[in-house]
């Protein structure tokens, strides 16, 4: 029971930094552009994690040698590995790259609050997608999509009509839809090789093609080329984000989901859009309409249930 409640404090920590991070993205790009952001964030995520996988990989062989279930594995062997890893990180480094990107420019357009929680939606689109590799949805699973149109149409389209949509509320919903694409990325990689090591393998590729494509794209999307000073003078959105978003909160859901029941934990993660939207309304200042706050809430309701397990068919026999 210590140890849930342990590994729950922790995912709702990772919930906090997360969600607050949509703060640090959105202030971060006062002095520097999208790509320039996120790709400086992203690599300091990757440096962060390299002593994390030092750590676990040193933990893990003394466990193991202390269990007397250490196996050396032949070169041939670390070989066919390291290929899927590296193989895995470039994949899932060009879906990062996409999404990370994509997300940072719309945030520049619309708000914190919109920003997390239309980013969210890519647990609802998972399966949409899914559709297309023959894996079924459920019933239930369509009625949470429907749910999240309806909260989604709230949130983001004026009741003026869709003349007044706000552009960044469409580019963070590409945004979605990318990220989506990632997590698919992600499943079909993570259960062949080790996920930290996947996890920095792809901040440095994202962070890498978001650097060298800076001076060509952030210039066309009317930002300046950094400068040694711009840079400096983001220094702490850049940090917050990099170093704790992309490396202790990756971290930090690593180690409490062996200590916590993956059901409670999805529904943790779940708050991130919640803080992000209190972080958005107490830093920022930003308001919301009553039409938006119900959108939010019904969009939520939705992410929440389609996170639910379904029973397997067994399961439903036995009731």
């Amino acid at each position: 029971m210590l140890k849930q409640l342990k590994g729950d404090a922790l995912l709702m920590l990772t919930a906090i930094i997360w969600g607050t991070s949509f703060v640090a993205q959105k202030e971060g790009m006062d002095l520097i552009g999208p790509f320039a952001f996120n790709g400086t964030r992203t690599v300091i995520g990757a440096l962060v994690l390299i002593p994390v996988i030092l750590i676990i990989d040193r933990l893990k062989k003394n466990k193991e040698i202390a269990n007397g279930t250490y196996v050396e594995l032949t070169e041939e062997e670390k070989k066919a590995g390291n290929k899927t890893l590296i193989i895995g990180g470039i994949c899932c480094g060009l879906a990062l790259f996409t999404a990370g990107n994509v997300q940072q420019i719309g945030i520049f357009y619309t708000s914190v609050a919109h920003s997390g929680f239309i980013t969210a939606l890519y647990v609802v689109i998972v399966p949409l997608l899914g559709l297309f590799v023959r894996k079924k949805v459920t019933p239930l699973m369509w009625g949470c999509v429907a749910a999240a149109a309806i909260g989604l149409y709230l949130l983001c389209i004026p009741s003026t009509g869709f003349g007044s949509i706000n552009i960044g509320d469409v580019i963070i919903f590409i945004c979605a839809i990318c990220f989506a694409i990632h997590i698919l990325v992600i499943d079909y990689f993570s259960p062949k090789v080790d996920g930290v090591k996947l996890s920095c393998i792809q901040f440095f590729v994202a962070g890498g093609l978001s650097l060298i494509v800076t001076p060509f794209i952030d210039p066309a999307l009317g930002f300046d080329v950094p400068t040694v000073s711009t840079m400096v003078g983001s220094w702490l959105p850049v940090l917050y984000s990099g170093v704790l978003s992309c490396g202790v909160a990756y971290t930090l859901q690593i180690v409490a989901q062996k200590d916590t029941d993956p059901t409670i934990a999805s529904m943790i993660l779940c708050l991130e859009s919640v803080f992000a939207l209190i972080a958005g309304m107490i830093i920022l200042r930003e308001m919301m309409s009553p039409r938006e706050i119900i959108g939010c809430v019904i969009m939520f309701a939705a992410i929440v249930v389609a996170n639910l397990p379904a029973k397997e068919k067994g399961d439903e026999q036995k009731q």
